[in-house]
């Protein structure tokens, strides 16, 4: 009931004027239908202490409660915010209303982030502003937001953040690039820029140290591919590189090829995990009669079978080979290994049934979408 009763109290305060009332825009005394007392919640002492065993802000939480937020979720996730004397928790709730977030939209993602009320209104403004130069309009904003509240809240560096922006852009990357890095990984953003400039720098050593003709171009073509790289440590990129060397017996030239295209995205991959998914990897293919030379063209033209754990793995090359397909054909065309062993035991069924030598025509029908692999079914039975 008084998760109901703050949901409804937050729908009233889209009646006309009584939002703006309750947040002080518009002189006027306050109404029981607005949130409670005041713009800020107000300090529980004259100072905040800073002990562990500080109490919550009660009035705080009264509000929190009023505005339908999870206040359980917040114990869990930033309880400390709780214990602060002074937040934002109104006027953020207005910004987030002015920019079209309805009240649950609201309460979820200040349930999930709580620090959001800890920003001040002057700060938010200025980083929609940042944001929109990257998004179109303010409705994608509030879509990442949402699903993302940590990426629009987490830092209150604005300054940092735009700093980034001109030094991503600087590389080449354009605004779809910025796109994809804050939707997958807006941490990019938060870094500090030195740390941003240490890994474009470590990058373009890499490249160098390749024989790359470009090194200026290198961490364009790897960020651009793999969103993640910024948000993870010289460190692990070196270790993979090195891993993949050795295991592979790659030539710089073969690693550069390599980091280009698509093995740009295995780059941050854990260490471990890599390791572990090679060995597997190599493990089952040798068991069914593969050569080194097999795994390494294998790994070269799809690196994303290193994301693929030892069980997924072995069911669907399992899956694959009992159907009728060679690992040869696999090697030629392994993008098959993206879709689910599932699809594929389905897939393998439907051809099946309509006669379909896998021997004679290969298996390009089985690394087709759903609308043209249907489609030449139909023709098939027809």
């Amino acid at each position: 009931m008084a998760a109901v009763a703050g949901v409804r109290a937050l729908q009233r305060l889209h009646q006309p004027g009584i939002f703006q009332r309750c947040f002080g825009l518009i002189p006027a005394q306050l109404t029981p239908t607005c949130l409670p007392r005041r713009l800020c919640t107000a300090p529980t002492g004259s100072k905040e202490r800073k002990q562990p065993d500080t109490p919550e802000n009660v009035s705080l939480v009264e509000n929190l409660n009023l505005m339908g937020v999870d206040v359980k979720m917040v114990r869990l996730r930033q309880p400390g915010v709780l214990r602060k004397a002074f937040t934002n928790e109104q006027a953020v709730a207005l910004f987030l209303d002015k920019k079209g977030a309805p009240t649950n939209m609201i309460a979820s993602i200040i349930s999930r982030y709580p620090r959001a009320i800890t920003r001040s209104v002057q700060h938010l403004e200025q980083r929609w502003v940042l944001w929109r130069k990257i998004f179109n309009t303010d409705e994608e904003i509030m879509i990442v937001l949402y699903r993302s509240p940590e990426s629009f809240f987490r830092t209150s560096n604005n300054a940092n953040f735009d700093n980034n922006i001109t030094f991503l852009t600087s590389l080449g990357l354009d605004t779809k690039d910025l796109h994809r890095l804050l939707t997958t990984a807006p941490r990019t953003f938060s870094n500090s820029l030195v740390l941003n400039k240490r890994m474009v720098a470590f990058l373009e050593e890499i490249c160098a140290e390749l024989g790359g003709n470009n090194p200026e171009q290198f961490p364009k073509a790897v960020i651009s591919r793999n969103p993640y790289i910024l948000i993870r440590s010289t460190k692990r990129v070196r270790t993979n590189i090195d891993i993949l060397r050795a295991s592979l017996m790659l030539s710089n030239s073969e690693l550069l090829h390599l980091f280009q295209g698509p093995g740009a995205e295995i780059m941050d991959l854990s260490s471990e995990c890599l390791k572990n998914n090679f060995l597997s990897l190599e493990q089952k293919m040798v068991a069914v009669g593969c050569q080194k030379a097999d795994i390494k063209k294998l790994i070269l033209s799809f690196p994303m079978i290193l994301f693929i754990g030892k069980d997924t793995l072995s069911s669907k090359l399992d899956c694959l080979l009992k159907g009728g397909i060679t690992m040869e054909q696999i090697v030629r065309k392994p993008k098959v290994l993206e879709y689910s062993t599932q699809n594929i035991s389905g897939r393998l069924e439907e051809l099946k049934r309509v006669g379909y030598d896998f021997q004679d025509k290969g298996i390009n029908v089985l690394d087709s979408s759903q609308k043209r692999f249907d489609a030449k079914i139909e023709r098939l039975d027809a």
